[in-house]
């Protein structure tokens, strides 16, 4: 039985952290803008904070959260406020920079995770997942770790692949209305992924 729930497991993280969203469309824009490697802090705390969410939905705190109608509403009044300004971030970022003299940064570590934070879609899968696969371990404390490592890992090989496609098609696109319609895409999945938090 524990082997069916660990692979009913990694399968679901694997399609949750693989699916189109606000994560994935950041980690390809971001290694479209600034490559793979300067994207990994982005998929990192994106990863570390879905681990921690997965995790602490064990204990019962994240059903919890999603209980009380108002924290919900004003996550997702976050969350919606913080993907609009990423989308915006995106959109007028333009051709990127090679020459290193403008100074743009990657998302980073942090911001990663907030996304993760203010997001109730994530907080719901956390829960879904505690509520359909805790049997995978009788102690609680072993669920917890084992959800975090396989969302963890999920999430970092899923968000890898995103930010290395992002890295292909800078290859690509060579002039700069290309750069202005691929950011704008990017914008436009960043703000559709907000119908997710509502609907």
């Amino acid at each position: 039985m524990m082997f069916e729930s660990l692979m009913a497991l990694t399968i679901f993280a694997f399609v949750s952290t693989a699916s189109p969203g606000g994560a994935t469309s950041l980690a390809t824009a971001s290694g479209a803008q600034f490559g793979f490697m300067r994207s990994l802090p982005l998929i990192t705390g994106i990863a570390f904070t879905l681990a921690l969410l997965v995790a602490v939905s064990g204990t019962g705190l994240s059903a919890a959260i999603l209980a009380v109608p108002s924290l919900e509403f004003g996550m997702k009044a976050v969350g919606s406020a913080y993907l609009l300004w990423l989308a915006i971030i995106i959109l007028k970022t333009g051709t990127p920079d090679r020459s290193g003299k403008m100074h743009i940064k990657p998302i980073g570590f942090f911001g990663g995770g907030a996304l993760l934070v203010v997001n109730p879609k994530a907080w719901a899968m956390a829960v879904g997942v505690a509520g359909s696969l805790s049997s995978i371990s009788d102690n609680p404390y072993a669920v917890a770790g084992i959800f975090a490592a396989v969302f963890a890992i999920a999430a970092i090989l899923s968000l890898s692949i995103w930010a290395m496609t992002g890295s292909y098609l800078a290859r690509v696109l060579n002039t700069d209305w290309q750069w202005h319609l691929f950011n704008s895409i990017m914008a436009v999945l960043l703000v559709l992924s907000i119908a997710s938090f509502w609907f």
